[in-house]
């Protein structure tokens, strides 16, 4: 999935000359927390939160503190064709809540953790009516299609797979989200050719 297809297009904006009570309450009408700051044609001058922001106001209120203190300059910023994955990776490494979205400097978007989160509960399925059941899966060649095969066989319909990192000395579990049904055939099948299953939800 690529970003662009996540991304808010044309998000709102700020300009350096603009104030730290504008800013925050552009943010506060508009029920967001993350501000690009932009120049002539929607170049992108620099990023701003409004945790920032919050630092900053009683300061500015007792000196001499203007917005243009308080931009993030040369922000970690995403392009529009890059996969979603590299917007996630950059936002989960630098412990932030969103990037702008950038091509040949100018802005074009915006994506935050609630985006990608969204995109991820969509893919995996979990807001709709399911079953899930997790299963240790062995080192084993073809155990985990061997898995999928007992699981399709009994019934079962899989909407999606996920599974745990594979860390050294630790078996691989892997969460098969299915279609909404009664485990219980399901998980003796597996246990029956030597499958480990962690837990089962109908």
């Amino acid at each position: 999935m690529k970003i662009k297809s996540l991304m808010i297009p044309d998000p709102i904006t700020i300009t350096e000359k603009s104030s730290i009570t504008e800013a925050i309450d552009l943010m506060k009408v508009n029920s967001i927390r993350h501000l690009p700051v932009v120049g002539k044609n929607k170049t992108l001058k620099g990023f701003i939160t409004l945790s920032v922001l919050k630092q900053g106001l009683v300061q500015s209120m007792i000196g001499a503190l203007s917005l243009t203190d308080l931009i993030i300059k040369n922000p970690i910023t995403v392009s529009p064709d890059e996969d979603i994955e590299i917007a996630a990776q950059k936002i989960y490494k630098n412990k932030i809540g969103g990037v702008p979205v950038v091509e040949k400097n100018k802005l074009v978007g915006i994506i935050t953790v609630t985006d990608i989160l969204g995109a991820f509960i969509n893919m995996m399925g979990l807001l709709t009516a399911s079953s899930r059941i997790d299963v240790i899966v062995g080192d084993k060649k073809d155990s985990f299609n061997k898995a999928i095969q007992i699981i399709q066989e009994m019934g079962g319909d899989i909407i999606s797979v996920g599974m745990t990192a594979n860390r050294k000395g630790s078996k691989r579990t892997y969460y098969f989200r299915l279609s909404a049904c009664q485990t219980d055939s399901i998980r003796s099948a597996l246990e029956k050719e030597g499958f480990k299953v962690e837990s089962a939800i109908d």
